[in-house]
């Protein structure tokens, strides 16, 4: 059976903690027994995170330095115990125009949604294998599955994640340690805010997103996605020849554009 943190196994780590999904999941966890330590760039919205629960304990940094993120795992386990659950759900989205390709845009999608997430990986399994269990769940996005016209960069780093979350799995699982990669659809967050001329089906509340990736961290699989239909209609497309795949796809984002 694969190892599912209990309040009791150690600390709850979350990243992205001071908005959106981070921010509900670490609510939701501290409702339910957890001490968790939130991170977060904004300092402030994390010291406001902190204040509505004595079980949340603020460590702002930026996941793009290696070095600081190393020194805040080891700060946490070294003060609160060991991280038994870490949720690395920091990320950046970037509404790109389709026709154009903007290499910076690309490059901080990348140092941000997997430099992050890397950055987090190399102390957590250091430590979680050294102990022999512990619980790594990493935000990706149904974007991940394949291509989507104007979201090249996100998509890309988003596949990147579901690619190490798999690999990870596999390899650590029978060493005690469970890997879980979550892959949302649109959920109302501040990142979603600059799609407003796009189409979001299903979109749902982070408080109901958090609800379901917590279910998904105490069952243990592999996969927490949501909303079904949507994640379904993903997976089912992927199995099309891309003749039919790659003019299905131009036309469904540009009806979800058009809809608005």
């Amino acid at each position: 059976m694969s190892f599912r943190a209990r309040p009791e196994d150690g600390v709850a780590f979350v990243t992205g903690a001071s908005s959106g999904i981070g921010r509900a999941v670490a609510l939701l966890l501290a409702e339910r027994g957890f001490t968790i330590a939130v991170n977060a760039r904004r300092a402030a919205e994390l010291d406001a995170l902190a204040a509505q629960s004595p079980s949340i304990l603020s460590f702002p940094g930026d996941v793009t330095d290696r070095q600081k993120m190393a020194a805040i795992i080891a700060g946490i386990e070294a003060a609160h115990g060991p991280v038994a659950l870490a949720f690395l759900n920091a990320g950046v989205y970037f509404p790109s125009e389709r026709e154009k390709f903007d290499v910076d845009v690309a490059w901080r999608s990348f140092e941000v949604n997997v430099g992050g997430a890397l950055n987090c990986l190399g102390p957590l399994l250091e430590a979680m294998v050294l102990r022999g269990r512990g619980q790594i769940a990493i935000t990706s996005s149904l974007a991940g599955y394949g291509g989507i016209p104007g979201s090249m960069a996100y998509g890309a780093s988003k596949a990147a994640l579901i690619y190490i979350a798999e690999v990870l799995r596999m390899t650590h699982e029978p060493a005690g340690l469970t890997v879980q990669v979550v892959n949302p659809g649109f959920v109302e967050t501040a990142m979603t805010a600059p799609n407003a001329d796009f189409d979001m089906p299903f979109i749902m509340s982070a408080e109901r997103a958090a609800r379901i990736i917590c279910d998904g961290f105490a069952k243990g699989g592999f996969e927490i996605t949501f909303p079904r239909r949507l994640a379904y209609a993903f997976k089912a497309a992927r199995l099309l020849p891309h003749p039919l795949l790659f003019p299905l796809m131009r036309l469904a984002t540009r009806r979800a554009r058009r809809d608005i």
